[in-house]
């Protein structure tokens, strides 16, 4: 054997031992890919609930105007009545006992609308914070990722534990989005 074969034979020895030395790298690697991958759907569904329960939200509070104004001009209304002197007392008193059941069930609505939109504005609320972690999740694990992917580069473990460090920040944020209630 020649020098020059043992010394190729040495390099390529060393280059294999690198090799799967840096296998647990790329192990991790992947699985961080996967990691974000699943991290960015959940936030882009929690996000997209968001905007659903805003619409309904928004719609509800459209209902409740409507209602309002409903209650408002059967105010008027009755307010209006009072004032003016009718002959047929009878029909009067119906129309006005009309007019105060309007009133009563009006002011119901406008209770139970209002709650209903209150309701759907703190699922608003609670949708934007979960979609918040998520993204911080998001961009923790992509950092991690590339940080990581810098070991393969430099062959220091020291840019893998900082990207697995990233990485767990990452994870701990995207759990946390399962616990804001």
């Amino acid at each position: 054997m020649e020098p020059n074969e043992a010394h190729e034979l040495q390099e390529h020895a060393e280059h294999g031992s690198h090799e799967s030395a840096l296998r647990p790298v790329a192990f991790t690697m992947s699985v961080l890919a996967v990691l974000v991958a699943v991290t960015t759907v959940l936030g882009h569904r929690t996000h997209t609930e968001a905007v659903l329960d805003q619409n309904r939200a928004t719609d509800q509070w459209n209902f409740y105007q409507a209602h309002k104004i409903r209650a408002y001009d059967t105010d008027l209304a009755a307010d209006l009545l009072s004032a003016l002197t009718v002959q047929n007392k009878d029909a009067a008193a119906k129309l006005e006992k009309a007019y105060a059941a309007h009133e009563k069930k009006w002011t119901a609505d406008l209770a139970e609308a209002q709650q209903k939109a209150e309701t759907l504005e703190a699922k608003v609320e609670q949708a934007e914070a979960r979609a918040g972690r998520f993204d911080l999740a998001e961009a923790l694990l992509e950092i991690g990722l590339v940080v990581t992917s810098v070991t393969l580069l430099t062959r220091s473990r020291w840019y893998w534990y900082l990207g697995l460090l990233f990485s767990l920040a990452g994870v701990v944020s995207a759990a946390s989005a399962f616990l804001v209630h």
